[in-house]
Order: structure tokens, then sequence, then C-alpha cells
């Protein structure tokens, strides 16, 4: 898996979870992807070295302005194309799995096309 690819996993994966849970924390992130701890610590401090988010003194994740943005629009992505594969007639299941893929590499001009076909 690409930096990117990775980082966007991480921030999406944090957005989903303070839907969830109001204290996020690394723990709850390994224990969300399966990964191990030390993984999860190195991707986090990354993820805080680059402006996304903050780690409180109690090891609480919170996103930073830019974070926040960013994470947004990862999972906007993530659901307009998960609901695009879906209306052309794949089940959830493969249309989450697939989107995960393809969210990563889509282009800004395509997107619009995928939510301008959501809308008609």
């Amino acid at each position: 898996m690409r930096y990117r690819e990775s980082e966007e996993m991480y921030l999406e994966t944090i957005l989903l979870l303070k839907k969830k849970i109001s204290c996020v924390r690394s723990i709850d992130i390994a224990t969300e992807l399966n990964y191990s701890r030390p993984s999860v610590s190195r991707a986090v401090n990354l993820l805080q070295n680059n402006g996304y988010i903050v780690i409180a003194k109690n090891g609480e994740i919170n996103f930073t302005e830019i974070g926040l943005k960013k994470a947004t629009e990862i999972q906007e992505r993530h659901s307009v194309i998960t609901d695009v594969f879906m209306k052309i007639g794949a089940d959830r299941e493969v249309a989450e799995e697939n989107a995960c893929r393809v969210e990563h590499v889509i282009t800004a001009e395509l997107m619009q096309v995928l939510k301008d076909f959501l809308i008609k």
C-alpha cells in the first residue's frame, strides 16, 4: 500500500470511529483495522507530523481543521463511489470493497462525473 492510500485509510477510519465513539485513541484504530499497535502508532505520529491530527495528553486523537477537511473528502469519495457501484448493480459488500480501492486513485474530474450520475 502506498503512503497516500495508507494516510487516507487512517484518516477515514478516525472519522468513522469518531461517529461511533467520542474519544478515539490509537488502540481503537488498531482494533478497528486489526493492525498492530506499533503500526498504528507510527501512522498516527505521521498524521500528527503532517498536521492532520493532534494527540492530547490522554491519547485522544482529534482532527485539525485541515485533517477534518481531508477526512471528510475521503469519506465523501468512498460514499459516492459505493453508491454508484450499487446503482449499477453491485451488492453493498462488493461496492464497499471496490470503493476502498478506487477512492485513492480517482481524479477530481471523474469524481464529479460520478456525483452528476447520482443526481440524475
